[in-house]
């Protein structure tokens, strides 16, 4: 451990207030001074978290004064040094929005006085009930992200344990679909952020991110498999400009420009960010090459921030986001002529304020304007579209505002507060049937009437809706020695095509064992989780088993969900750290969507109940000699029990036994290595990604894939005895001993069970390299950086799904290389 000097340091001394971050984000300020207590100029004063690598560095002012705004909640190492006086230093847990004051006297340099007060292994460790993981972006910037429109996912699914990543930037966290709360500067948004839905917040916008996996307390509701809570990028409290301009080249004709800026000083502040990007290959396409898959996408987010005195912050984002591309067609539908559409709109303003009441409260104020535009086109000619065209204008609008009052009191870190949200829902959707073999008459009995080849007609729907919903929270974090008691209560009031209510109790505690730096953690927690906004008016009028069913209209009903989970932290010397924890959790009505075949069409269903639990880990070595790594693994069941609800088509007669859901899957981790001798060397980033392979139920047995097209063959890797099918030709018969299938792992005959022994798509590697360097001609002012990028080395042919119900069928991306140039001043 080492040995360094801190005298005379209270916390909440009365020193000047300032106000702070938005969001979770806390504030750190404080006044260096000399023995005799006048101020410290020019003394040096700096934040470090060693897991994250986060760090800032600031110099006392005029006045010995500093302030560190939007610091991440996390365990900090507080350094001071100054010429002339002996250094000091603290270990500082962030834990409320309500500003952190210190003053620090520092000795003398010719006093050889010492008190040790810092031991490096317990910066590793945080004693809390949340299970979480923490970001910065200094370590997203070198994960491997072929694509900006992918925005925080792609990133989330390379470092946080217990996700499993599927087609065009979904995850599926903890064994649930989408049900992902993102929260941008205390901005709650629950709606979907994946490349079908609505572009994301952009990962060069984001400074820090914290990862809430379990134990989400009272103030997140909703969608909280997980949380992801994201504090932006700030020109506040800088005192020069800064910002960067890159350009991407890569595989697939792939384009991108992405442009920082960013200025302000002590009172105001403004961040800017402009990204564009243009891909061969924007979806994920359900054949191994790209057919008609262009996209493009274009993004501005903008940051205000104005100091108004010592105790107010008034805040401003703007977002907006343009994405057009091409549904990816097979090979058949290529053929046809298929070319399908969507172009997405998407609009956010959210202002705020925070006000620091006193040294021990604050209350922070954040009203929100949220939307999503989208229009989806058939192809001119609607024969050409195979086997459904299809028509679809929504809107999806977002508004509400979300109050908090924070205060620290002796033991307590408590927090109240409400949300209130006004969601406003039209969509327009037009359907028919052009492939004369797709209806059955006994078991799509609902859609004979759509059927454009026998005489039907379209089947045409409008709707519009208002959906309210209430929340009111409070919590308290209580800490009594080690032992750190985490207990809230939520109730949630639900207005829309259905009325619900909830009230949620969530209790946890953690354990701090110093002596080994082990953190023990369990907890549970009840939540309330209402419907999937998109497409959801209709999704109400088409009934059990969906409009192929024929069941008639049924409500889709808010769901609750019972959720345990028991964990532990642990440091290994000063360098390594280990988490891990189990989690189970039991749903009513739990909720999935029904993608129309691989159009990014997709609707909201539910189930009776599911039943969910697993196991997951994060490996951490913080830096060490210039190496760092970590690796994330996790195990999930994900088992969901009929009937299905809703949706626009799926499998009929309607099923009412357990299956496993493509959410399930047995294994996965992910293990990123990097290395960098110094911060102005040059540095190397190498990643692998294993998935044991989520369900894919469609096909049971190898039997059954002998009657697939020859496309569909073609795409799971089918082969007879050394003979392959071909687009139009598929193999009708054969040997069981002579059939094999590369890309699918099928039941043996007669053994397939959709819950106990269900088909899987065949498990993959998937590696990834990365060299870069931050400064490449060494220079000071203007710093150049170059990184070049090679997605799946080994060019592997693998599939996300097959002819999910759910999802479809995609592709992961062949191997594929990115070139990034860029100037940083």
């Amino acid at each position: 451990m080492k040995t360094l000097i801190l005298l005379g340091l209270s916390v909440f001394a009365p020193t000047a207030i300032y106000a702070q971050g938005m969001g979770r984000a806390g504030t750190i300020t404080g006044t260096i001074t000399d023995p005799s207590g006048a101020a410290l100029i020019g003394a040096t004063i700096e934040i470090q978290n060693k897991v994250t690598g986060y760090e800032r560095k600031q110099t006392a002012d005029a006045t010995g004064a500093f302030r560190f705004l939007d610091v991440p909640q996390a365990n900090y190492h507080v350094a001071i040094t100054a010429n002339g006086f002996q250094a000091a230093s603290q270990d500082l847990s962030v834990r409320t929005t309500v500003p952190i004051a210190l003053t620090i006297a520092l000795k003398l340099a010719e006093s050889t006085t010492s008190v040790d007060v810092h031991g490096e292994s317990s910066d590793l460790v945080e004693s809390v009930v949340m299970t979480h993981t923490d970001l910065d972006s200094s370590q997203f910037a070198k994960l491997p992200n072929t694509s900006m429109s992918l925005g925080l996912n792609s990133v989330i699914a390379h470092a946080a344990p217990g996700i499993s990543e599927d087609s065009n930037g979904m995850i599926h966290p903890l064994g649930d679909h989408a049900q992902t709360q993102y929260v941008f500067d205390n901005q709650p948004v629950t709606d979907q952020q994946s490349k079908n839905f609505s572009t994301s917040m952009p990962s060069n916008a984001i400074a820090s991110v914290e990862v809430i996996a379990g134990a989400a307390p009272a103030e997140y509701g909703d969608k909280t498999s997980l949380v992801v809570n994201a504090i932006t990028k700030s020109g506040l409290g800088h005192d020069k400009t800064f910002g960067s301009l890159s350009g991407t080249y890569g595989s697939f004709g792939t384009i991108g420009e992405n442009f920082t800026l960013g200025a302000g000083g002590n009172k105001v502040g403004n961040f800017l960010v402009m990204n564009t990007v243009r891909s061969g290959r924007y979806l994920d396409p359900p054949e191994y090459s790209a057919l008609h898959d262009i996209g493009n996408n274009q993004t501005i987010f903008d940051r205000a921030d104005y100091q108004r005195g010592d105790n107010d912050t008034l805040h401003l984002n703007l977002f907006f986001s343009r994405a057009w591309f091409q549904t990816p067609n097979t090979y058949d539908q290529q053929i046809a002529g298929q070319d399908q559409k969507q172009r997405i709109l998407s609009y956010n303003i959210a202002p705020g304020w925070v006000h620091v009441i006193n040294a021990n409260s604050s209350l922070t104020v954040s009203p929100y304007f949220r939307q999503d535009e989208l229009r989806y086109y058939p192809s001119r000619n609607a024969f050409a579209d195979q086997p459904a065209t299809v028509r679809q204008s929504r809107r999806l609008t977002n508004t509400g505002i979300k109050t908090d009052y924070s205060i620290v009191h002796g033991k307590h870190n408590m927090k109240f507060g409400t949300q209130l949200s006004h969601t406003f829902l039209t969509e327009s959707f037009s359907f028919g049937i052009t492939d004369p073999n797709f209806v059955d008459p006994v078991a799509t009995p609902g859609l004979a009437a759509f059927d454009l080849t026998a005489g039907g007609t379209r089947f045409n729907f409008r709707g519009h809706t208002d959906i309210k919903q209430y929340a009111f929270y409070a919590q308290d974090n209580y800490t009594l020695g080690n032992l750190t008691i985490q207990a809230g209560l939520r109730a949630d009031i639900y207005r829309g095509l259905a009325s619900a209510s909830g009230v949620q109790p969530r209790v946890g505690a953690s354990y701090l064992f110093k002596p080994t730096n082990t953190v023990i953690r369990a907890s549970y927690s009840r939540f309330f989780e209402t419907p999937y906004n998109e497409n959801l008016i209709l999704s109400n009028s088409t009934g059990v088993g969906g409009l192929a069913g024929g069941f008639g209209a049924k409500t889709l009903l808010p769901g609750t969900r019972n959720q345990y989970n028991l964990g532990f932290e642990q440091s290994l010397g000063k360098h390594f750290v280990v988490e891990a924890g189990y989690m189970w959790k039991y749903t009513r009505n739990a909720y999935d969507f029904d993608n129309l075949f691989n159009s990014p069409i997709a609707f909201p269903i539910s189930w009776k109940q599911s039943k969910i639990d697993g196991l997951s880990a994060r490996f951490t070595l913080t830096e060490w000699n210039g190496f760092s790594a970590y690796s994330v693994i996790g195990h999930t069941r994900a088992r969901f029990f009929g009937p299905e609800i809703g949706g626009l088509i799926f499998n009929s007669p309607v099923d009412q036994s357990v299956f496993r859901i493509d959410h399930d899957q047995a294994f996965e981790q992910t293990a990123n290595f990097r290395y960098q001798r110094k911060k102005t060397s040059p540095w190397v980033s190498f990643t692998w990604k294993y998935d044991s392979g989520q369900v894919a139920g469609r096909i049971p047995d190898a039997e059954s894939a002998l009657g697939l097209s020859g496309d569909q063959q073609v795409a799971i890797g089918l082969s007879c005895g050394g003979k392959y099918p071909a687009v139009g030709f598929p193999i009708s018969a054969c040997a069981p001993a002579n059939l094999a299938i590369a890309r699918l792992r099928l039941p043996a005959p007669g053994t397939e069970n959709p819950d106990t022994n269900p088909a899987r798509i065949a498990s993959r590697n998937i590696f990834d390299m990365a060299v870069g360097s931050d400064n490449l001609f060494h220079t000071e002012k203007l710093r150049y950086t170059l990184q070049l990028t090679a997605a799946n080395l080994t060019n592997k042919v693998a599939l996300y799904n097959f002819l999910s119900t759910f999802s479809g069928t995609h592709f992961v991306s062949p191997r594929a290389y990115t070139m990034e140039f860029g100037i940083v001043w």
